[in-house]
C-alpha cells in the first residue's frame, strides 16, 4: 500500500508545491523502512539482534508513522488552493483533497478530469496506509506490554 501511496502522488506536480513534496518524503521514507522491518521479520535477522527491544521499536516506529501520515493527510488536504495557476493542477490538487467534489463544483471547474483519479487514489491509499499503521501500534503496544501471550507462555513465565 505505500509503494502506492508514493507512486500516485509521483504522478502528480508534486515538486511545484512544498507542502506535496513533504507529503512524497512520508510516503517514501516509511515505505523504505516497512519493507526493511518485513525483510528483518522474514529472514528472522531479529533474533540475531537479541539486544533491541524489537517490540519497542515496532511501536514506537507504527506511531511515529501514523503521526506522520496523519500530517501528509493534512498537509495535502490544506494545499488545495482554488486561485491555482492552472485548471488541471487544481484539480489534481482538488481531488487528493478530503472534500474534491464540492470544492472543484465550488471552483466551477465541474468534475476533475481523468488524469486526477490518481491522486484521487493516492488520498484512498494514505488514509488506508495511516490507518493500518495505527493498527499496527496497537498491535505492537500489545505485544510490547506482553497482552498478546498465550497460556502456554504465561504459565512458563508465572512459575519460572
Amino acid at each position: 500500500l505505500g509503494l502506492l501511496v508514493w507512486a500516485l502522488i509521483a504522478d502528480t506536480t508534486y515538486y511545484l508545491h512544498a507542502a506535496y513534496s513533504w507529503v512524497m518524503f512520508v510516503s517514501i521514507f516509511f515505505w523504505i523502512l516497512t519493507i526493511l522491518f518485513f525483510v528483518t521479520y522474514l529472514f528472522q535477522l531479529q533474533l540475531k539482534f537479541y539486544m533491541i527491544p524489537w517490540p519497542l521499536v515496532l511501536m514506537i516506529f507504527n506511531a511515529v508513522a501514523t503521526v506522520l501520515y496523519i500530517s501528509a493527510f493534512v498537509t495535502c488536504a490544506a494545499a488545495v488552493q482554488p486561485t491555482s495557476w492552472r485548471q488541471w493542477d487544481y484539480n489534481r490538487r482538488a481531488a487528493a483533497s478530503v472534500s474534491s467534489g464540492g470544492q472543484a463544483k465550488a471552483a466551477g471547474l465541474g468534475q476533475p478530469p481523468r488524469s486526477c483519479v490518481g491522486v484521487l487514489l493516492f488520498q484512498f491509499f494514505a488514509c488506508v496506509v495511516m490507518i493500518t499503521y495505527g493498527v499496527s501500534t496497537f498491535f505492537s503496544f500489545r505485544a510490547w506490554k506482553g497482552f498478546g501471550s498465550n497460556a502456554a507462555t504465561s504459565q512458563v513465565t508465572d512459575h519460572a
